[in-house]
């Protein structure tokens, strides 16, 4: 078999299935504390602050006491014409899981490698459906969402290195699924909008082909966060997120403090030159707005010619993330459709 070829029956667990990371804390016997650390693990359940911190982050994420009639359609109800399958792309940590969005029509569509929030640690594909149908359905355009691994079993750049093993997939394999892989997007929100907008800078030091456009979603660009007055006036008491979660997945995700500076983690600290056409979606609301500023203003002045910023104000977080419950984010994917035309233009001629 190919070893490049997609299979949807992997032969071994998909990377988001693995119980630990390479950073799993272990009591070795013959530490002098071991007798200390032993005691604790007796005492604590799980044994590290971080294992014990994100079980309530991932079970309050959404809440099991949810009830189905308290939300919006589904993204199968809303767009039932979009096919979804499940591929397993092959990478050096594994088979990598994706979601498949196709439109009906014809093959040799545009494609969009998408990469889903949930500040690193929580989340799946199936959980931002409603925005990959959406996007796909709207544009005639062919998305993989990527379930990518997660920290802090997964901490930086192992959800990096999955999205950018499924970007080289998709350009030696893309026809496999309709798609022309001579036209990538990259797209993702929220920490999905960071991992995006690392990614073609991720592929440039790979030499991977770069992504040919760029849609991020309220991405946090630059983890140095408490630089920016709207961070420090709207996360203390932010109800989407605040500065105790970000301070966790920071901790979570980049690990060490010399990561926060790092190009892949922080892409607007990057050389930008040569960076996609990219499109910035944003609210006033958000926490990280002057963040999502600071790095359209850097994409300009590094030479970029097709930069959009496009804001609403009084809009928080996420705004774009559910269906029929706000214009503006109706209006925010009205923007993404005029983007993509624009940058596809000639690809469909």
């Amino acid at each position: 078999m190919d070893q490049n070829a997609v299979s949807t029956k992997p032969s071994i667990p998909c990377v988001d299935q693995r119980p630990d990371g390479p950073g799993v804390s272990h009591i070795d016997r013959s530490d002098p504390a071991a007798a200390y650390y032993r005691l604790l693990a007796r005492m604590r359940s799980p044994l590290t602050l971080r294992d014990i911190m994100i079980r309530p982050v991932r079970t309050g994420y959404i809440s099991n006491d949810l009830r189905l009639e308290d939300l919006p359609p589904s993204a199968s109800e809303l767009y039932p014409e979009v096919s979804v399958s499940s591929i397993y792309v092959p990478s050096p940590s594994g088979p990598i899981r994706c979601q498949v969005f196709r439109p009906p029509g014809s093959d040799d569509l545009p494609m969009m490698l998408y990469a889903h929030g949930g500040g690193f640690t929580v989340g799946g594909s199936e959980d931002t459906a409603y925005i990959t149908s959406r996007v796909a359905w709207e544009n005639r355009i062919v998305v993989v969402s990527v379930t990518y691994r997660l920290a802090p079993e997964w901490p930086f750049p192992a959800g990096l290195e999955d999205c950018c093993a499924v970007l080289d997939w998709m350009r030696l394999h893309g026809q496999e699924i309709g798609g022309d892989p001579s036209w990538i997007a990259v797209g993702g929100d929220s920490a999905g909008g960071n991992l995006a907008a690392a990614l073609p800078l991720k592929a440039r030091d790979e030499n991977i082909a770069s992504p040919d456009a760029a849609v991020l979603l309220c991405p946090i660009t630059d983890f140095h966060v408490e630089q920016h007055e709207s961070f420090e006036r709207l996360a203390p008491l932010g109800i989407i997120y605040d500065t105790a979660f970000v301070g966790y997945i920071r901790g979570a995700y980049a690990v060490q403090y010399k990561n926060w500076s790092h190009p892949h983690v922080s892409p607007a600290l990057a050389d930008l030159r040569g960076y996609p056409p990219t499109l910035v979606v944003s609210g006033t609301a958000d926490p990280i707005v002057d963040d999502n500023y600071a790095f359209v203003r850097k994409l300009r002045e590094s030479g970029n010619e097709h930069v959009e910023h496009f804001v609403r104000e009084r809009m928080p977080h996420g705004y774009y993330f559910f269906p029929g419950l706000l214009k503006e984010g109706d209006e925010a994917f009205a923007a993404m459709s005029r983007f993509l035309h624009d940058r596809t233009r000639d690809l469909r001629r």
